[in-house]
């Protein structure tokens, strides 16, 4: 796909920085919610949230009692609330507190008959106090967020695509709140050394079960204050000899020291005459660079997928 302003739109930090620091808790308590409900999955995987066609949303949640759903509908800016018994709540996404937030969804989700107890305290944000009393976080530019979510939708459709390349074992595509990151992960089949943990507000337990296995991951994350740049990245754990030292493309990737991982800047793809290709050749160069230099099992590489189309077997007859 060539390069559209509506499908690749310009991302500035600074102009939605506020946004974004309250965007972010409001994820993670519904985040939270899901959590508070859903048995555990290897690799955290019963914790993010999903690219939809209206914004994020929990996916079908299978609790106690009836199953729910929790919708971020970015482009009429409403939060919402769906029961299988035809249960509705939600409210207004405008300019509110966090705690203001945390008061409107317990009172929503006890309207539909829903439990709302969940952790009260942020993630992978070091000092950030308790949602409920969160006063000092309270904008929402509803523009700013549909420039990113729609940013989002391009981006989600090539990480899909990039998954179907790789037969072994590959993570969902999704949105992970605790980070603010879209996400896409491929393992080798090998076990990992021990993760040393020391994620800011988050249990060393959780670190250490979601990377217990060695990984290739790549993301896109929107940027924070002493990254202020929306930025696509990609890390292996443990990262292998030689890895800051590959061949990555396009040629404004960038190895970063300080994070151990290829960062890309989203402005590369976006201004690129071809974004799609762009991304996905970072992203196939960046993966290359880790199992080729960890020794992965090649056989699990296959050609991407297309529609309507099976992969041929690679199975042996006899």
């Amino acid at each position: 796909m060539t390069r559209h302003p509506e499908h690749w739109p310009a991302l500035d930090y600074a102009s939605w920085a506020d946004t974004l620091a309250t965007l972010h808790l409001w994820t993670q308590m519904v985040g939270k919610v899901r959590l508070a409900h859903e048995p555990w999955l290897n690799h955290s995987w019963h914790v993010p949230l999903y690219v939809s066609a209206r914004g994020l949303t929990t996916s079908l949640v299978n609790g106690a009692g009836t199953p729910f759903e929790i919708e971020f509908d970015f482009a009429e800016s409403h939060l919402l609330l769906r029961t299988a018994d035809g249960g509705r709540g939600g409210f207004a996404l405008e300019p509110m507190s966090v705690a203001a937030f945390h008061a409107n969804l317990i009172s929503e989700l006890r309207a539909i008959g829903l439990d709302s107890s969940f952790d009260g305290r942020p993630n992978e944000i070091a000092g950030a106090v308790p949602f409920a009393e969160d006063v000092s976080h309270a904008a929402y530019d509803a523009a700013e967020v549909r420039r990113w979510w729609r940013a989002i939708l391009s981006i989600e459709r090539v990480f899909k695509r990039f998954r179907t390349g790789f037969t072994g074992k590959a993570s969902p595509v999704h949105f992970f709140w605790g980070s603010f990151d879209l996400a896409v992960t491929r393992f080798s089949g090998r076990k990992a050394p021990l993760h040393p943990g020391g994620v800011p507000e988050l249990p060393d337990a959780v670190a250490r079960e979601a990377y217990d296995r060695e990984v290739s991951s790549a993301g896109f994350w929107p940027g924070d204050a002493q990254n202020p740049q929306a930025a696509f990245y990609s890390y292996a754990y443990p990262a292998p000899d030689g890895f800051g030292e590959a061949d990555v493309r396009p040629g404004e990737a960038r190895f970063s020291k300080e994070l151990g991982e290829w960062l890309l800047p989203y402005d590369a793809v976006r201004s690129a005459e071809h974004p799609e290709e762009a991304l996905m050749r970072f992203l196939e160069d960046s993966f290359e660079a880790a199992a080729g230099l960890a020794g992965w099992d090649r056989d699990q590489q296959c050609e991407l997928g297309r529609p309507r189309r099976p992969r041929a077997s690679t199975a042996r007859s006899g």
